[in-house]
């Protein structure tokens, strides 16, 4: 193998300046070419490329996002855009793909794999929903920035005897509302694996200030329903003055913590190291302190990852 290519899609992270980093550094280091396919699979269609040197990938681990950039690409999803992508690689010589993203963005590696260039995917996404590795890219460091916001928040909610409402990413995946309300001490954690009665909360909500707490913070998972909706219940039912907080896409920037920038470091090493063994076809995981390979079929057919069952049994310990 003598060159290989490196592309970020779908939504980005912090995190995966590092791993691009890692992956060029470790590739010069083994001998091998190393291309930068910029704004996803897009680029991977439109022939946008650059070879990576050492300066490439200089100063550019303390910024979130992606240096090479990303952008949805409709036309992988055809078979005549797959099969350009694919031809479009083998015209430039790579032997080897890198994918660093989240669901659709391995479905898309694997489907490049199938069109025989060895492809090995690198786990990102903030909501923590990819099967197989304990931690994707970017989770650290977005729950670091959903705990910095909520501690400012407590700051004023005590202040003013205010009930806020959180909303986080995590349209099928409540990890970052439920480990951020452990986290901060949010008093309840709303997402999507878990039912919750709204009425009981009220009923809860009411209690605690007439025992002196008069002020709360409701953490929810998108996927559990609109923070504005919640609020509006819970104004409506118990009379309490009530802000809506949405986080958005403040999750997903900031400069990367240093879990983050470990992991992709960690990633992009294992990724390229595989490529060259001959292991195309696989994502690298991370299975407690150990990187490990899962088929990329088995990943992009297994669903969602399933959220711990221990955080939301120790949420309900923690938060009422």
């Amino acid at each position: 193998m003598k060159r290989i290519a490196v592309l970020t899609s779908g939504g980005d992270c912090s995190g995966m300046n590092a791993t691009l980093r890692a992956v060029v550094r470790a590739g010069l280091a083994s001998g091998l070419e190393v291309i930068g396919i910029q704004k996803g699979f897009q680029g991977l269609i439109d022939r946008l490329y650059e070879p990576m040197t050492t300066r490439s990938v200089s100063n550019i681990l303390q910024h979130g996002g992606t240096f090479l950039q990303s952008a949805r690409c409709k036309e992988m999803r055809t078979e005549a855009g797959l099969h350009l992508a694919s031809e479009n690689l083998k015209g430039m010589g790579v032997e080897g793909l890198i994918v660093i993203g989240g669901e659709g963005s391995l479905k898309g590696g694997y489907a490049i794999q199938q069109q025989g260039v060895p492809v090995i995917g690198i786990p990102a996404s903030i909501d923590n929903d990819i099967p197989f590795t304990d931690y994707s890219l970017g989770v650290d460091t977005a729950l670091n920035n959903i705990i910095h916001a909520v501690d400012n928040l407590k700051d004023t909610a005590s202040s003013h005897d205010r009930t806020f409402v959180v909303e986080t990413m995590g349209r099928s995946c409540g990890y970052l509302a439920v480990a951020s309300a452990i986290a901060s001490g949010a008093e309840y954690s709303l997402i999507p694996e878990e039912p919750y009665d709204l009425d009981q909360i009220c009923k809860d909500l009411r209690k605690r200030f007439q025992e002196g707490r008069t002020n709360s913070i409701i953490m929810v998972a998108e996927g559990a329903g609109k923070a504005e909706d919640i609020a509006s219940q819970i104004k409506n039912r118990i009379g309490f003055e009530t802000r809506v907080i949405v986080l958005g896409h403040y999750q997903r920037g900031g400069s990367p913590s240093v879990f983050d920038r470990l992991l992709g470091a960690r990633f992009g090493q294992a990724a390229v190291e595989n490529l060259i063994k001959g292991n195309g076809g696989t994502m690298v995981c991370l299975q407690g302190s150990i990187m490990t390979l899962t088929d990329l079929a088995t990943v992009t057919s297994a669903g969602i990852r399933p959220i711990n069952p221990m955080l939301p049994k120790l949420a309900n310990q923690l938060l009422a």
